[in-house]
């Protein structure tokens, strides 16, 4: 089924919203359309800026299928940064924390700074997250980036 879901990936159409849940046909999402980004690394970057974390997750992933081996930890840290905001939008404590600590491990050999995101910080809002989740919360503040 993962090939399927590859190739039905950008036949999926997002509402707006926080949990960046595939939504129905016809509907679209306003930042998703808004992207004027043409790599989808930027509109990886651009859809967590919105809280569509789900359709985040997909344009990182495409991005960091085609890079170079040397970008692609941190192009996966950006992916699980994207499905730990994901999981706390579905209350799922476990898969947000299990996320965090992946996306802090594959982001941090990049800090300070890379390809324009400041990672330094990415790194700060990652803790704070995972000190929010163990104090039994998932209402993460999203992340800027």
């Amino acid at each position: 089924m993962k090939n399927r879901r590859a190739e039905n990936r950008r036949d999926r159409v997002l509402e707006p919203g926080l949990d960046g849940r595939p939504g129905k046909a016809g509907t679209s999402s306003r930042s998703a359309s808004q992207a004027s980004a043409s790599d989808p690394l930027e509109r990886g970057l651009e859809l967590i800026r919105a809280g569509e974390f789900f359709a985040a997750h997909e344009e990182l992933e495409d991005a960091w299928r085609a890079a170079e081996p040397p970008e692609r930890d941190f192009l996966q840290g950006l992916v699980h940064v994207a499905v730990a905001w994901y999981q706390a939008g579905r209350g799922n404590r476990v898969g947000c924390e299990r996320q965090l600590e992946k996306a802090r491990r594959r982001l941090t050999p990049y800090a300070a700074a890379h390809r324009g995101v400041d990672i330094d910080a990415l790194l700060r809002q990652l803790e704070a997250a995972s000190v929010t989740v163990a104090k039994g919360s998932l209402e993460l503040a999203r992340p800027s980036l």
